[in-house]
């Protein structure tokens, strides 16, 4: 069954209009299309170079690319968030979580930025109290340390003027540490007031600087209890002298006092075994509060199986050591001027320089150009300069008679009339005068005349007699009674020590208050 439909008679004027659009527009679409496909626009400038073709090209490519570089993206940075406004109390907030050194201004862990909420002060208030630590540096005087610490001018005066009456300011050994404790300011930017000073003037002496209800400062001086019994260290030599003695415990500077004192009378290398027996005392000091402090080697020892024993002690202002017997001397002869081997020896040679035999009045000693000349033996300079074929010479007087002259120098570091020591520095080896080469003259003489210096044993004697030789035995019978490691122990406290280390309970502190109140 068919129906009809009425369409209005202007609506099929409008569908007609639209449908003959559309067939234009679809017509000229294909029209336009058929036309762009015969356009070559882009050909290929490789052929036909200079034809219409191919200019036509080269407008094609010129203005791609004039497009594309009108179109190229900048290099500028893209901005991804608008920037933070930083002020103070942001930057504050910050610097308080930040990871950061304290010495670049790191705030980390000790308090947060500041809010709005917080009120600033019109002024801080101040410690009531500061404790601190100042030390005494080498050079530095008492007084400029105590001001640095921040105590007044006024005060430190006062304070040094108190602790000089007790000990001597310019005795405070450098490096002492002083405990300060200062008061409340009486009025804004002025120095604190000194309340405490405390600090060990001396091993068996501390002071105390207080201040009292009255205002002024006053000393107070604590004697520290000190037992001097001297430290004794026994032990077998082993492998080792030296080291066996420092795993004994004994200090570095009284093992090399001790193997100088024992290398003038036995050689170390040959006449000690590893099972003899060393024995050494130094001088000990033990305080009440603990510290201890070594001091110098006052005794010397060894025991040899099938060897007399050797027993030295310190005596006298000049610190020499002495025997058991009350002697003193060095056994081990005159020391060589310089480490070096012999070259030529002691008699008739052949000159090297006039080329005729003639007698060597000493003995050569092969040493390097500059090479330090050391005294073979206590003497006084007869002679320091220039001695003709010798060069720069320095002549020694010893004693009984006895006398050397040391050669060639290439400079000497003594003046005639000047005393000098075993082992000191003379002069240094050279090549002056006659000479081939850098090297010592050594000659030695005997009441004027020469003789040959391996001949010689020169041994210095210091005897002591009478009282004094009776009372060097008595002392030294006391410090041979000390037994070993006895120094170590620690002290016993007496009562008033004991109470004194007692802490002291805050209610304690209370009561002390209220009766000085």
């Amino acid at each position: 069954m068919m129906s009809a439909q009425i369409v209005p008679e202007t609506s099929s004027a409008i569908l007609r209009r639209s449908h003959n659009l559309a067939e234009r527009f679809e017509a000229w679409r294909l029209k336009s299309s058929e036309r762009l496909s015969r356009i070559d626009f882009a050909p290929n400038l490789a052929e036909a170079i200079g034809s219409r073709r191919w200019f036509r090209g080269l407008a094609t490519f010129l203005g791609l690319s004039a497009a594309s570089i009108a179109f190229w993206p900048g290099f500028a940075p893209l901005e991804a968030a608008p920037a933070t406004r930083v002020n103070d109390s942001v930057r504050d907030e910050f610097r308080s979580q930040m990871i950061m050194p304290l010495a670049l201004g790191g705030d980390s862990g000790r308090h947060m930025g500041a809010t709005a909420a917080v009120t600033p002060l019109a002024s801080a208030p101040e410690r009531p109290q500061i404790e601190l630590v100042a030390t005494l540096a080498q050079g530095d005087s008492f007084g400029r340390m105590l001001q640095r610490a921040g105590i007044g001018s006024a005060d430190a005066a006062r304070v040094e003027a108190l602790i000089s009456r007790s000990v001597s300011l310019a005795d405070i050994d450098p490096g002492t540490q002083v405990d300060i404790t200062l008061g409340r300011r009486t009025a804004p930017n002025s120095p604190r007031p000194l309340s405490a000073l405390d600090f060990r003037a001396r091993f068996d002496l501390a002071l105390s600087v207080q201040r009292g209800p009255d205002g002024n400062l006053s000393l107070e001086r604590k004697p520290i209890r000190v037992d001097d019994t001297p430290l004794r260290i026994r032990g077998t030599v082993g492998s080792s002298l030296y080291r066996s003695m420092r795993a004994a415990g004994a200090p570095a500077s009284a093992v090399q006092q001790y193997l100088k004192a024992l290398g003038d009378q036995v050689n170390l290398d040959s006449a000690v075994r590893s099972t003899d027996t060393f024995d050494m005392i130094v001088d000990y000091r033990r305080a009440a509060t603990g510290e201890r402090q070594a001091g110098k080697l006052i005794y010397a020892g060894i025991d040899r199986a099938g060897s007399p024993k050797v027993q030295l002690m310190r005596w006298g202002s000049d610190g020499r050591f002495y025997e058991a017997s009350g002697v003193g001397e060095q056994r081990a002869g005159l020391m060589r001027p310089v480490p070096g081997s012999i070259g030529s020896k002691y008699g008739p040679r052949r000159h090297p320089i006039l080329g005729y035999v003639r007698m060597h009045g000493g003995m050569d000693f092969h040493a390097s150009y500059g090479q330090p000349i050391v005294a073979v033996a206590d003497a006084r300079v007869a002679s320091a300069g220039r001695a003709g074929g010798c060069g720069n010479a320095v002549k020694l007087q010893h004693a009984a008679g006895l006398a050397t002259r040391y050669c060639h120098m290439s400079r000497m570091a003594v003046r005639a009339g000047q005393s000098v020591r075993r082992g000191q520095v003379i002069g240094y080896v050279g090549s002056t005068g006659l000479s081939t080469g850098p090297h010592l003259h050594y000659e030695m003489y005997r009441n004027g005349q020469r003789i040959n210096p391996a001949s010689v044993q020169y041994v210095t004697r210091a005897m002591l007699s009478g009282a004094q030789l009776q009372q060097f035995r008595s002392v030294l019978s006391q410090i041979k009674q000390v037994e070993a490691g006895a120094a170590l122990a620690p002290l016993t406290p007496t009562a008033s020590e004991a109470r004194a280390s007692e802490p002291v309970r805050e209610i304690d502190k209370l009561d002390e208050a209220k009766k000085v109140g």
